[in-house]
C-alpha cells in the first residue's frame, strides 16, 4: 500500500470527482477541480526546484490556496511546514530558517513580513504570492520576484503525473509554541495517518487494511464537516485530510466566529464540528441563544449529528449546558497531541462528566507510566505520565537534545511521552489532568490548572480562565488566575474561592487574579500560558487573597 496524504485524497478525487470537496465562503472546488489546482501548483513549484524531502513553508489564514498548497507540497513528496500567520518578523524569520524552507507560499497581507526577513533565509529561494490577508492582520510590503499564485497555476499541466511516492515520507507539524518556540514533530506518513487520519480506527483501535476503503466508505453520500479553527495546528489540518479521505465535504472558515459558525451549518447543512474546546464552546453556545445579530435566518441546528472538542478541555459546566441544548448531538472529547496523535475519545453525557478532568477511552497502545518509567496499573489511583506506543514520530526536527526526551523504553517497548499526566482507571478509561510543564508545585502539593479552570468557570458570571504558577517566598509558588468576566459581572475574589471551594481543596484555589476584557489564546484556541504568566509578571493584581493554614 502506498499510504501518504497525497494518495489518500486522490482516492476520493478518483471516486467522487463532481462532489464538492472545499466550500470558503461563496467559493466552491469539486474534488476534481481541486486535484487540478494542487496538480498545477506542484508542477510549478517543482519547476522552481522542489523535490523529495524539501520544505514548503505556509504563511496564511484559512483560505482555499491554503487546503490546496498542502494538498500540492505532498503530491511533490516535500514537506509542508506549517507557519502561524499571526507571527511576527522575528518568529517567521526563526520558522523559516529553523526548517530549512526553500519556498514559501504566503497571502498578499502578509508581504511585508516576508520582505522583511527573507535576507536572512539563505535557503528560501522561490516565494509564491496569493491574494487576500488574514482577517484583522496586516503587513503590507512587496516582495520582489515574488510569483503570483494564479498567474502561476494557468502556466502549469492539471495532470497528475507524478511519480510514486514513500508511505515514509516526511511530514512535520510544527507545534504551537504554547510554553516556547514552536517545535517540529516528524512523522512518517503513514505513522500520523494511523494515528490521526483514521488509518486505525479511533473507536474500535482496528487498523484499516485497503488503502482504498476511506474513500470507499464515502461514496454512498457526503459527510458535511465544518472547519473552524486554523489550518497551522495539527488538529485542524487533520479533521481536514480525514474529511478528504473519505469523500466528505469541509467548509473552511476564515476566522472563528461564533455566529458565522451557525450561518454555516445552517446554510451548509453541517453535520460534524470540530472545536478546541471552551474557547470555541462558550462562544458557540452564547451565539446561538442570541440568534442572528442582523434578525436574519434563525440558526438550524437540525443537520448537526456530533461536536468533537479536540486539543483544549472542555470544562464540565460547558459540557452540561452543551448536551441540555442539544440533546440530539453527539458530544466527544477526544485526546492527543502533535507528538502522539489521537491517544484517548470519550463519549460525554450527564452520568459521566468529571469535574477534574476529561475521562476518555484510551487507545489500545496508551499507557500510564511513573518517574521510573514503570507501568501504573489501572485503578491505583496514581498519578503518571500518559505514554503511548504502537505508530510514533520520528522525534524533533534538528533536536536530538528535545528527541531523546521525547521516548521512553517500558517493558522493552518504545513510547513517546509527550508531558501529560493522567489516573489510569480499573474500568480502561484515564483521568487526563493536563501537561506537566503548566503542573503548579504550591507547598509541596501539585495543582493542575485546568481542573482550577473548570472551578472557575463553573461560576455563571465566568466568561474564560486561565490558572498559572505565581512565585512565593513561602510557598514556592502559589496559584494565580486571569479571569474574564461576562458583561456586567461584579468581580470578586471572594465570591470565586467561596464557590470553588465546594469542589476543590483549598490548596488549588488561586490566591492572586487578574481581570482582563480578553483572555489570551493562541490563534488555534489553545490556552496562551507564555502569555498569561506574561501578564501576571507585568501587571499587578486586581485582587489578592492572604495564604491561610491548609491553603
Amino acid at each position: 500500500m502506498v499510504l501518504t496524504v497525497a494518495d489518500l485524497v486522490e482516492h476520493a478525487v478518483d471516486l467522487v470527482p463532481d462532489r464538492v470537496a472545499l466550500v470558503f465562503g461563496g467559493r466552491r472546488l469539486t474534488y476534481a477541480q481541486f486535484d487540478a489546482r494542487a496538480n498545477q501548483l506542484a508542477h510549478h513549484l517543482a519547476r522552481h526546484g522542489v523535490g523529495p524531502g524539501d520544505h514548503v513553508a505556509l504563511y496564511a489564514s484559512n483560505t482555499l490556496e491554503a487546503a490546496e498548497t498542502m494538498f500540492a507540497v505532498t503530491k511533490l513528496r516535500a514537506v509542508v511546514i506549517n507557519v502561524n500567520f499571526r507571527s511576527t518578523e522575528n518568529e517567521l524569520r526563526y520558522v523559516l530558517r529553523d526548517s530549512d524552507a526553500v519556498a514559501l507560499v504566503y497571502q498578499r497581507g502578509l508581504a511585508g513580513n516576508v520582505a522583511a526577513v527573507r535576507a536572512d533565509c539563505p535557503d528560501l529561494k522561490h516565494v509564491v504570492e496569493f491574494q487576500g490577508a488574514p482577517p484583522g492582520i496586516s503587513a503590507p510590503g512587496t516582495v520582489d520576484g515574488a510569483a503570483d499564485y494564479e498567474e502561476a497555476l494557468a502556466a502549469e499541466s492539471p495532470d497528475r503525473d507524478f511519480p510514486e511516492r514513500d508511505p515514509h515520507d516526511l511530514f512535520i507539524i510544527y507545534t504551537g509554541g504554547t510554553t516556547g518556540r514552536p517545535k517540529g514533530v516528524m512523522w512518517h506518513h503513514e505513522d500520523i495517518w494511523r494515528v490521526l487520519g483514521g488509518g486505525v480506527d479511533f473507536m474500535t483501535g482496528e487498523p484499516i487494511q485497503d488503502e482504498w476503503e476511506q474513500a470507499r466508505s464515502g461514496v454512498g453520500g457526503a459527510v458535511v464537516r465544518l472547519v473552524s479553527a486554523p489550518l497551522i495546528h495539527g488538529a485542524a489540518q487533520w479533521t481536514l485530510y480525514g474529511a478528504l479521505f473519505t469523500g466528505g465535504t469541509v467548509v473552511l472558515m476564515p476566522k472563528f466566529d461564533a455566529h458565522e459558525v451557525w450561518r454555516a451549518i445552517t446554510d451548509e447543512g453541517v453535520n460534524v464540528i470540530a472545536i478546541v474546546g471552551d474557547a470555541m464552546a462558550r462562544p458557540l453556545l452564547e451565539a446561538y441563544r442570541e440568534g442572528p445579530p442582523d434578525g436574519g435566518k434563525p440558526y438550524d441546528p437540525s443537520s448537526l449529528l456530533a461536536v468533537s472538542s479536540t486539543a483544549a478541555l472542555m470544562s464540565p459546566s460547558v459540557k452540561h449546558e452543551y448536551l441540555d441544548t442539544f440533546p440530539n448531538v453527539f458530544l466527544t472529547e477526544a485526546v492527543g497531541s502533535s507528538e502522539t496523535g489521537f491517544s484517548g475519545i470519550g463519549a460525554i453525557s450527564k452520568d459521566n462528566i468529571e469535574p477534574r478532568g476529561p475521562r476518555v477511552n484510551s487507545s489500545r497502545e496508551t499507557i500510564v507510566i511513573d518517574e521510573y518509567n514503570q507501568k501504573i496499573e489501572p485503578g491505583s489511583g496514581q498519578v503518571g505520565r500518559l505514554a503511548r506506543g504502537g505508530y510514533l514520530p520520528q522525534g524533533y526536527y534538528k533536536d536530538p537534545e528535545k528527541t531523546a526526551a521525547l521516548f521512553a523504553e517500558v517493558d522493552g517497548k518504545r513510547y513517546t511521552v509527550p508531558g501529560d499526566f493522567a489516573i489510569p482507571e480499573a474500568d480502561g478509561t484515564f483521568l487526563l489532568l493536563g501537561r506537566g510543564n503548566t503542573c503548579i508545585n504550591t507547598g509541596g502539593e501539585k495543582v493542575f490548572p485546568e481542573e482550577v479552570e473548570g472551578a472557575l468557570k463553573a461560576h455563571p458570571d465566568v466568561y474564560d480562565a486561565l490558572v498559572v504558577g505565581i512565585p512565593d517566598e513561602r510557598l514556592g509558588w502559589k496559584v494565580g488566575a486571569i479571569v474574564q468576566w461576562r458583561e456586567n459581572a461584579r468581580p470578586d475574589a471572594a465570591t470565586l474561592d467561596s464557590a470553588g471551594r465546594v469542589e476543590l481543596a483549598g490548596y488549588k484555589m488561586p490566591r492572586a487574579y487578574w481581570w482582563v476584557d480578553q483572555m489570551p489564546r493562541l490563534a488555534t484556541g489553545k490556552a496562551d500560558y507564555t502569555g498569561a504568566r506574561r501578564h501576571t509578571e507585568d501587571h499587578p493584581p486586581s485582587q489578592e487573597l492572604p495564604v491561610t493554614a491548609g491553603h
